[in-house]
């Protein structure tokens, strides 16, 4: 009787080879001998069934309601799961002859890494954007042989390690059965050639390293750690292959006057009390130039004055500037602490003409607005 081999993995009998590959995934990690050693049988049975099924042929002779695996199928006889090895579950899990070779030499020719650059900037050129002529030193491709890596006409040979395959097997024995196992060929790299005369400028890696110098356009906007890329700038691959990408990263330097976040700018900028409370108009420095700052009467310390569209571009990440952000202008006012005579008794006239010759206290509800309360309750009293 033929053996249902679509029940072992538990899929219908219309599964695709996507949901036949993920059920054997699920069971061969759960019944492999390293995990549960007494499931070695079942373990070998999933094994058969799923080899079975990832092959058309055999699955087309399953679902004709034959076989494959029995004494007149193409095992041969004997034990329908023998000769299944590590090979069958590497090629489930990583694809097929994951476990056992014949992926073949691998492509000198190899993409170029990406190269970082850092560039500092001061406020007003994050704010403008700047164009910058950068010196750079990376990998570019060797003028003498142009990627090839060999010298004059010579041409790579065939590797004779590893006969152009790029890799060397070892076979050792497991309960499995034979476990093929392999690795880069340690003459050639994988390449599965060698290059007898080498171009002397590269060495026969097809690059050299060189100082050169670039254009870059910072847009309006950056910000600390914000890269611009620079695509194909960067290291040429090993080879000749094509040049990876250069990322110019922003380093901002702290500005004397204006502390910035994200697209806002804040400064302080501190008054008499004299001015805070007549009042004054004061020059004030910005991005855009000296513009004049209104300081109303009876200006409070910590009040703060919002100049909308004075702060920095705000930069999308599509490189496209939308609208600036705005300037927070802190007023700090500046109590003096020492007054001589003449300003100790102006100060004490003024204070009689306002009837503050003593302190008041403000009471709850009225002056005070809870003060006491809220001081209480930001000490933790109940």
């Amino acid at each position: 009787m033929a053996r249902d081999y679509y029940g072992i993995l538990g899929v219908a009998q219309n599964a695709t080879q996507d949901e036949i590959k993920r059920a054997y995934r699920k069971l061969a990690r759960q019944l492999h001998p390293d995990v549960n050693p007494n499931e070695e049988a079942r373990f070998k049975e999933v094994t058969a069934a799923y080899e079975v099924l990832s092959n058309p042929e055999k699955r087309r002779v399953v679902d004709l309601g034959g076989d494959p695996l029995d004494s007149g199928g193409g095992r041969g006889g004997g034990d329908p799961f023998a000769g299944f090895g590590l090979g069958d579950i590497m090629d489930a899990f990583f694809g097929a002859n994951a476990g056992g070779g014949g992926r073949g030499p691998r492509s000198r020719v190899q993409p170029g890494s990406d190269a970082l650059i850092r560039l500092d900037m001061t406020l007003e050129e994050c704010a403008a954007g700047a164009s910058r002529e950068l010196t750079v030193d990376t990998a570019i491709l060797c003028d003498r042989c142009h990627g090839a890596g060999t010298a004059g006409n010579s041409k790579p040979i065939r590797c004779d390690t590893c006969n152009g395959r790029g890799e060397v097997q070892s076979v050792q024995r497991s309960f499995l059965g034979q476990v093929v196992t392999s690795r880069p060929c340690p003459v050639c790299r994988g390449f599965g050639e060698v290059i007898p005369d080498p171009c002397q400028q590269c060495a026969g890696d097809g690059r050299t390293r060189s100082r050169r110098t670039i254009s870059v356009n910072i847009p309006a906007g950056v910000a600390e750690g914000m890269r611009v890329r620079l695509a194909g700038q960067g290291e040429v691959g090993p080879g000749g292959g094509p040049a990876g990408d250069l990322y110019v990263e922003v380093e901002e330097h702290p500005h004397e006057i204006f502390e910035r976040d994200g697209a806002d700018l804040h400064c302080v900028v501190q008054i008499p009390m004299t001015t805070a409370a007549l009042g004054a108009t004061l020059p004030l420095k910005t991005l855009d130039g000296e513009e004049e700052l209104q300081i109303d009467p009876g200006t409070q310390p910590n009040t703060q004055l919002v100049l909308t569209g004075r702060g920095m571009p705000k930069l999308r990440s599509t490189g496209r500037v939308d609208g600036r952000g705005d300037l927070h202008v802190h007023l700090d006012v500046v109590v003096p602490t020492k007054l001589d005579a003449a300003q100790s008794t102006l100060l004490r006239e003024l204070a009689d003409l306002r009837g503050e010759s003593e302190p008041s206290l403000s009471h709850n509800g009225k002056g005070g607005g809870g003060l006491f309360s809220r001081l209480r309750s930001s000490r933790g009293h109940r």
